[in-house]
This record gives C-alpha cells, sequence and structure tokens, in this order.
C-alpha cells in the first residue's frame, strides 16, 4: 500500500489533488497559487492574500470571518507566501474538523469549500473593482511592518543579504514581501486590477486532505471553485539556468550586534528533477543537514567556533547555504574550515557510520512530514514546481539507492560563490 494515496484530476482550469488518508481528524484544503518571479508586481502579490482573507462580499470584516470559522467548530484558515525555484507561492489554508468526531450531520466540508470560495472570488467591494480601502491600507501597515521586521532578525537578514548578493540582477534575488518603497502606491483599485490577473494567470492546485470521499471533493470542487474562463495555459515549471560563479564574491557588512552573521552560498546545479537530487540530500545530510554532520561536529564542537552550523539545500533553485553565527574574529578560520568539510567530501572521506546515519535521518524526516496534512502537501507540491511525478515510497528508494560514489561525484560539482558576512562595529 502506497504511503501516500494521490489522485490528481485536470480540471482545465486548475489541479485538484485529493489524498485519502484515515490518519487525521481533520480535512485540509490548501489552494497553492505560484507565479514566476518578477519584481513588477510582487509587492502587491504580497498584500493580495491578506486582503482577501480579511473580508468577503457577504462575510465583510475580519471579525465576520473570524465569527463564520467558529461556527465550523473551530476550522482555521491562514494564509502565507513563499518562494520555490523562481516561482512566488500564496499559499491558502483551511483546516476543518471531520464529519465523524461532530454530534449533528452539518456538511462541514462543503460549507467549509464555500468559505475559501467567496475568499476568492467574492472579496468585499469586488463588484465595483475594487477592495476595500481601510482593508488595504491596513494591510500594507502590516506589511510594512513585516518587511521592516527582516532588518531586526538579524539571521533573516544575512540569509535575505546573501541571496541578494549571490543573484543579483537574477528573479530569485528578490524578497517575497517584494519591497517597501512599493508598498505605498498600491491602492484598491490597482491592486483588485492585480487580483484578477493573478486568477487569470496564476498556475493554481488546490488539495484536499484526510479521510474524504474523492468523488464528494470532485464535486464540490467543480461547483465551489471555478476560475474565469479566459484563464491561460500557463507554464507549469521553468528551466534554471545553472550559472558559474567567476569568482567567490566576498561582501562584509557592519552593524551594532554582538554575534556575527556568517552565511555561504553555494550552486549545487543541481535541482528537484535532476537525477542527482537523492545524492545531493545525502551529501547535505552529512556536509551540515544534522547534528552528526561536519559542519555540526568540526565547526562548532570541535573548534568551538560557532554557535550554530549547518546547511541546507534550495531545492529548485540549485543553491545550499551554510549557515553560522561567530565571533567576528573568528571569520577567517571558520572559512578556511567550511572550505577543508567541502573538500573531504569532495574526496570521499566520510564514513560508512556518517553515510548510513544520514540515509536512515533523510527516510526519517519525510516519513514524520507525512504525520501533518500540510507536509504531506509540502512534499508533493515540489513535484509540480518541479513538473516531475513520482510516489514517496519512490523517494524513499531513491535515497537507499545512493552511492558513496554518487555523494562524491555531487560534491564535485557544488562550487562557492558567495561569502556574506555580518559583523559587530568596529569588530
Amino acid at each position: 500500500m502506497a504511503l501516500v494515496d494521490e489522485r490528481t484530476s485536470d480540471k482545465h482550469q486548475y489541479r485538484l489533488h485529493t489524498i485519502k488518508t484515515n490518519k487525521f481528524k481533520t480535512i485540509s484544503i490548501i489552494l497553492q497559487m505560484k507565479k514566476q518571479l518578477t519584481g513588477e508586481d510582487l509587492t502587491k502579490r504580497a498584500l493580495l492574500p491578506y486582503v482577501l482573507q480579511s473580508a468577503t462580499e457577504n462575510l465583510t470584516s475580519s471579525k465576520e470571518i473570524r465569527a463564520r470559522l467558529e461556527e465550523l467548530y473551530g476550522a482555521t484558515l491562514t494564509c502565507d507566501l513563499s518562494k520555490k525555484g523562481e516561482n512566488h507561492i500564496i499559499t491558502f489554508r483551511l483546516d476543518i474538523a471531520h464529519q465523524r468526531y461532530l454530534f449533528k450531520e452539518t456538511g462541514i466540508f462543503e460549507e467549509a469549500a464555500r468559505l475559501l470560495s467567496d475568499i476568492l472570488f467574492h472579496p468585499k467591494d469586488g463588484k465595483n473593482k475594487t477592495f476595500d480601502e481601510k482593508i488595504v491600507q491596513k494591510e500594507k501597515r502590516s506589511l510594512k511592518q513585516k518587511i521592516e521586521a527582516l532588518y531586526d532578525d538579524k539571521m533573516r537578514y544575512a540569509n535575505m543579504r546573501l541571496i541578494q548578493e549571490m543573484f543579483e540582477n537574477e528573479p530569485y534575488s528578490q524578497h517575497v514581501y517584494g519591497s517597501l518603497e512599493k508598498v505605498d502606491a498600491i491602492n484598491g483599485g490597482n491592486l483588485f486590477k492585480y487580483y484578477e490577473q493573478a486568477l487569470r494567470e496564476d498556475d493554481i492546485d488546490l488539495y484536499v486532505v484526510g479521510d474524504i470521499d474523492p468523488e464528494q471533493v470532485e464535486q464540490a470542487a467543480d461547483r465551489f471553485f471555478t476560475f474565469p474562463s479566459d484563464r491561460k495555459n500557463v507554464k507549469r515549471a521553468s528551466s534554471v539556468q545553472h550559472k558559474k560563479p567567476q569568482h567567490v564574491k566576498e561582501k562584509i557588512e557592519e552593524q551594532e550586534i554582538n554575534q556575527g552573521k556568517l552565511n555561504i552560498g553555494f550552486r549545487t546545479n543541481i535541482t528537484f528533477s535532476n537525477e542527482d537530487y537523492s545524492a545531493l540530500q545525502v551529501f547535505n545530510g552529512i556536509f551540515g543537514g544534522f547534528s552528526h554532520s561536519k559542519l555540526f561536529i568540526n565547526v562548532r564542537e570541535k573548534e568551538s567556533l560557532a554557535y550554530y552550523a549547518s546547511s541546507a539545500i534550495e531545492s529548485h533553485i540549485g543553491m545550499m547555504i551554510v549557515m553560522s553565527g561567530i565571533d567576528s574574529n573568528n571569520y577567517e578560520k571558520t572559512v578556511s574550515i567550511i572550505k577543508e568539510q567541502l573538500d573531504k567530501m569532495k574526496n570521499g572521506d566520510f564514513s560508512e557510520l556518517e553515510f548510513d546515519q544520514t540515509k536512515i535521518m533523510l527516510k526519517n524526516s519525510i516519513l514524520e512530514t507525512l504525520d501533518d496534512p500540510r507536509g504531506i502537501v509540502e512534499l508533493l507540491y515540489h513535484q509540480v514546481i518541479a513538473n516531475v511525478t513520482f510516489t514517496i515510497d519512490e523517494w524513499l528508494q531513491a535515497i537507499d539507492r545512493v552511492t558513496r560514489d554518487e555523494v562524491t561525484r555531487v560534491a564535485n560539482k557544488i562550487e562557492m560563490d558567495t561569502i556574506y558576512f555580518l559583523k559587530g562595529e568596529g569588530a
């Protein structure tokens, strides 16, 4: 029996994914809207889901929407933004209790689908081709606060600055929130115009996860999710052009901080759809992905150079980031040891224990992700982004088949691109 029972229907205007499982007492409805990153409308796009979830034609305030969620037995509605490769993703999530655990027949799934449909297709003032200006102004203030907060969280700031430097003049350099400078120019009218464009042009996937009747879900989807008839044929996946770094870029900034943030960006030249992706996952696990990794053991534990030291891969852009928090006077030595650990990987200098333990932890990590409806969708949505299809079982088997030689070969594809260091003033 497959770990995940996913059925996909092409509804012509979007894709419907039903994942039937009895693991949860809830049903999750998750809508993903994907668009290629462009600077022109990114800030409007960052504002849009928060304006949409604030009011509808019939529920004209956040208070009324919260009351409706309470009527749906404490349903929860959230939205967020993310970036996968050169794509900007808007996500709406609506979690409801399963009918089985309620005291009476409620038709709660259809009511929840109707609510999400109203939020998406029937916004307040939508008949006038605008959004409620008070809501727009309120959410603009909130967006500004989020953007400004990036400067106060130094780990996130260092991560953002590394990406800006490494992907300079590339779409991936942009932050999911857009830019502070473009917030003021947004109003209810021009945001609504962008909203209509997004409904026509975004690549849309609707996931329903839980102990569901797929046919009932299909009928509800047909009833409540009707997108504009003039929707364009969207491009499902973009190919990433792997750039060769001509030299290692180094950028050092100073701020009033106590602990330096050393982030290093590498080009892996491997993305999710590449046959070497599983080997890259194993490489990253040994190099810096887990607590037994070379970075954690050698940079943090043996040399006591860093408060934290780890690595992570971005699956759709071909990037790996090494992140560490260090005293400023340890900069040169830390960079040297990180390079040394990468060289060891390139020379196949890792133990059988590191290799086997990493595979086990990788597979456990995937299996743990399946314990959450959002995690299931997150794993499956990678395939939409990369325009590939395989089962979770096949993913786990691919990790099992990775050989030491493949990990070494992957290591030799990895190139250091940019070093970004945020240090204390005068340090």
